[in-house]
């Protein structure tokens, strides 16, 4: 699976003018990759990533999945909220089958792949189990699954941990790591942790502010599982850091009249 965006601008009306979010916006993702993407508040990065999801039209540019434009939602991609976007009338069973049902998946397969996800995820024994009973962190985990279970090519994921503490945080992290060695999926994380792009990215994009465009991409040599504390991380860390504190956060937005 690749993943070849070109020239992707998006515009809002508003008011009587035009706000640009992304203007000439490209980047090529490779298969089984993992790509964080950094920016300033309103860069245009969940926004950038409900264009690929297909939940968000584009202006211009072009956007394709192995040669093919994207045009709407797919299975062959699967999103991961930070808000956990659970039914809470569902089990974690029942949420991670949710879209297993839409595509009209038997009722036995559809209960095995359930649970093969959810051990993945290392919930198992809580497959009847409701959100309210869950941690954050749990919660999390059955979005990841619920995304899993439907075989996308690429999980693309909206600052999946920024609302979790921060132990939680770097324990869903290495879960993460773990889930995606395990997959072997492509994946493209938002976040506006510069550490926590350092400690999982294969590249690191980090964008302009708006109108949001690539400004410089990392690519991370470091091995896995990083070390934090490390003098190498923490030299990646400070020269991603630079790049991102360069961009001014209160560039005036750009219109059209």
């Amino acid at each position: 699976m690749t993943l070849t965006i070109e020239h992707l601008t998006k515009e809002f009306p508003k008011d009587k003018e035009i706000l640009t979010a992304i203007e000439d916006f490209s980047l090529e993702v490779k298969e089984g990759e993992f790509v964080c993407i950094l920016g300033p508040s309103g860069c245009g990065k969940t926004t950038l990533l409900r264009i690929i999801a297909g939940l968000e039209s584009k202006t211009g540019g072009s956007i394709k999945l192995d040669g093919r434009e994207i045009v709407g939602p797919g299975s062959d991609r699967g999103m991961v909220f930070q808000e956990f976007a659970l039914f809470p009338w569902r089990t974690v069973r029942r949420n991670v089958e949710f879209g297993l049902e839409i595509r009209k998946v038997p009722l036995n397969e559809r209960r095995r792949l359930a649970d093969e996800y959810i051990t993945l995820v290392g919930l198992k024994g809580f497959e009847n189990s409701y959100p309210y009973e869950l941690s954050g962190g749990m919660k999390q985990r059955v979005g990841i699954a619920r995304a899993l279970a439907n075989n996308p090519e690429a999980l693309l994921m909206d600052e999946p941990f920024g609302a979790l503490d921060a132990q939680t945080r770097n324990m869903m992290q290495k879960e993460l790591l773990r889930i995606w060695e395990q997959t072997k999926k492509t994946v493209i994380f938002i976040t506006h942790s510069v550490d926590e792009a350092c400690y999982l990215a294969d590249r690191i994009v980090v964008m302009t502010s708006r109108p949001g465009t690539v400004k410089d991409i990392f690519s991370i040599d470091l091995a896995r599982p990083r070390d934090r504390v490390s003098l190498d991380f923490a030299n990646l860390r400070k020269k991603v850091l630079a790049e991102l504190e360069r961009e001014v956060v209160s560039t005036p937005p750009a219109v059209k009249t």
